[in-house]
């Protein structure tokens, strides 16, 4: 049996825009999966066109990933608008051109990710999404098996890092064909290389956050919130909210805070049945953008396009927007339950609250007095009956990269 499916067609037509003449840019939200993933693209394609550059949208502050940057060699530069001219063909790894306004204008040739499918379909000639997957990186293992290359020990070490981080291990969104990609990369890769990266977590410089994220966690709903305030770069957030993920009982959090004149939230999950990246769509509704996959997800909108009246109380706008938005997905998840039967049984098995008689989820047992008024007093007006299906779906796939 073979280890991994065959990719044969996809190679042929990946192959089909191959033009020795072209320069190739991949563009990359930098994070390991997509840094390993860009790296596994130019090694299937670099031979047959004139030059392949990975270029990264964002800024990359985490010393994991500088440790991974470093250690790997992975030659990836900052992306400038000015580059554009001297590239003939696009390529996009682990996002698709709706996740960011960067990617506006871009007509991308290739796009694979692992990210929920967009409403409209995508148009490049080459696309391979995949949802299911628990990585790009497993994604790209595959792409490298299919074509016969043997994975060099940086490129096999970057792939197993990826598909680590990405599935947190294998403690989510992970399949079977992670798990094997994994265990084929581990022949070609270095252990002592990635244990390195592994023990390059944290900057001394970010422990007073985890002092601040202690003293404003608090409850939100069945989940947790906790309030950084301004914080240098998005990335502690992220690490802030992987930190919270091995509290025993904690089933999700949402971690917000203000970077480069944006608020941020970075939703992390443990155990449940609720779909982060759907209350991370709804989030800021049509202020900014969100989603992710069910355990990790990202919503933030630009400080410019919120009320007024808000910004001075951001800290208590952000619990109400993200805490009305968990409530109506639970209230959702509860109604779709008691139309199949059965919808009392499941909302144990889901820990849901009792509901309302108007179909919403009634407030938590607990709740803080004026809470759930405060939440619903802070969703924006086209909130409080629910964000549009059409809306959460095609702004569901916005994960956080820097995960």
């Amino acid at each position: 049996m073979a280890y991994f499916r065959v990719l044969s067609a996809q190679l042929a037509l990946l192959q089909s825009l191959l033009v020795k003449e072209e320069s190739w840019a991949i563009l990359i939200t930098a994070d390991p999966d997509a840094l390993a993933s860009a790296m596994a693209l130019q090694r299937i394609i670099r031979a047959k066109v004139k030059s392949v550059t990975i270029a990264r949208i964002n800024e990359i502050t985490r010393p994991d990933n500088l440790a991974m940057i470093r250690y790997l060699h992975i030659p990836v530069v900052k992306w400038r608008p000015s580059m554009k001219k001297k590239v003939q063909r696009f390529a996009l790894v682990d996002s698709q051109s709706h996740h960011n306004p960067a990617f506006a204008g871009i007509e991308f040739s290739v796009v694979i990710d692992h990210h929920p499918l967009p409403t409209e379909p995508c148009s490049a000639p080459f696309q391979d999404i995949r949802p299911g997957y628990g990585s790009v990186s497993t994604i790209m293992t595959e792409y490298l098996y299919s074509a016969g290359i043997r994975p060099a020990r940086l490129l096999a070490t970057a792939l197993q890092y990826g598909i680590r981080t990405d599935t947190g291990t294998f403690g989510r969104n992970a399949m079977e064909v992670d798990m094997r990609a994994y265990h084929y990369l581990s022949r070609f890769g270095d252990a002592n290389i990635m244990n390195r990266i592994l023990r390059s977590e944290y900057l001394p410089e970010w422990l007073p956050y985890f002092t601040r994220a202690l003293e404003t966690l608090r409850p939100c709903g069945r989940g947790s919130y906790v309030w950084l305030g301004k914080v240098d770069s998005s990335d502690i957030l992220v690490v802030v909210a992987d930190f919270f993920l091995k509290v025993h009982g904690l089933r999700w959090v949402a971690v917000c805070g203000v970077s480069a004149g944006r608020v941020i939230v970075v939703f992390r999950g443990g155990y449940g049945n609720m779909d982060l990246g759907a209350v991370a769509s709804c989030v800021f509704a049509d202020m900014g953008s969100g989603g992710g996959h069910r355990t990790m997800a990202r919503a933030e909108a630009a400080l410019a396009s919120l009320p007024a009246e808000e910004k001075n109380r951001l800290e208590e706008y952000a619990f109400g927007l993200i805490y009305a938005a968990a409530e109506k997905r639970r209230g959702r998840l509860a109604a779709a339950r008691k139309g199949e039967g059965g919808a009392e049984a499941e909302r144990k098995k889901d820990g849901g609250a009792p509901q309302a008689a108007d179909g919403q989820s009634a407030p938590e047992a607990g709740t803080p007095p004026g809470q759930a008024a405060a939440a619903e007093k802070s969703a924006p007006a086209g909130e409080k009956g629910g964000c549009e299906a059409k809306k959460a779906v095609k702004e569901e796939a916005g994960a956080e990269k820097s995960a």
